[in-house]
């Protein structure tokens, strides 16, 4: 766990997706296999449980929202990526990919392009799925699986779309990045960097 610019970062162990926390606003939860691990983590970093009043969810993947049974808080993700959610779709949300089950739960509320989250503003950024998003602030970027440090970007081939993941990116190249906090793998500084790396690598 580190903590930068009032971001606590917890980082995934396992399948589990990366957790980010600011203010009273949890980002991801990973499976939810490692309940445990998150709640001790959040508690090391000097918060409560009664800290947190909602879950943002970077996309509907079960790596990055199973882990939402273990908190009683209310669900924002994107309204093409809850669908899925709703319909408790365990193909489009992959949660056979790990050999489970969709536990139903509501999306209390449904993201778009430019909602704010705090000082956080949504970027819908399709490709990896329909409803992705990332989380930017003019300096620090949680970017879900849609970018990765190192030149990585999230695999399409899991209801998403290659065309929609070269213009997420070429956008998100576009960006003054500093921070760069990614759904998996490390997190880094000269985000803009990586970024431009990852599209080029993309594109050829």
């Amino acid at each position: 766990m580190e903590i930068i610019d009032d971001i606590i970062m917890i980082e995934g162990i396992g399948n589990d997706s990366n957790v980010y926390i600011f203010k009273d606003i949890i980002v991801d939860t990973g499976t939810g296999d490692n309940c445990n691990y998150l709640i001790d983590s959040i508690s090391k970093a000097g918060l409560s449980l009664d800290d947190l009043n909602l879950i943002v969810n970077t996309h509907n993947h079960f790596d990055h929202m199973g882990g939402n049974r273990c908190f009683n808080l209310e669900v924002a993700m994107h309204g093409d990526d809850a669908k899925a959610v709703e319909n408790q779709d365990n193909h489009a949300t992959v949660a056979e990919m790990f050999g489970r089950s969709l536990e139903g739960f509501e999306v209390n509320r449904k993201l778009k392009e430019g909602d704010k989250i705090h000082n956080f503003e949504v970027l819908h950024t399709p490709g990896h799925t329909n409803g992705g998003i990332c989380l930017y602030d003019g300096k620090t970027l949680i970017s879900g699986d849609t970018v990765f440090a190192g030149g990585g970007f999230g695999r399409t081939d899991l209801g998403g779309n290659i065309e929609q993941m070269k213009n997420s990116l070429k956008r998100l190249s576009e960006l003054d990045v500093q921070n760069l906090l990614p759904g998996h793998g490390p997190w880094t500084e000269n985000g803009s960097e990586h970024i431009k790396l990852s599209y080029r690598m993309l594109v050829g």
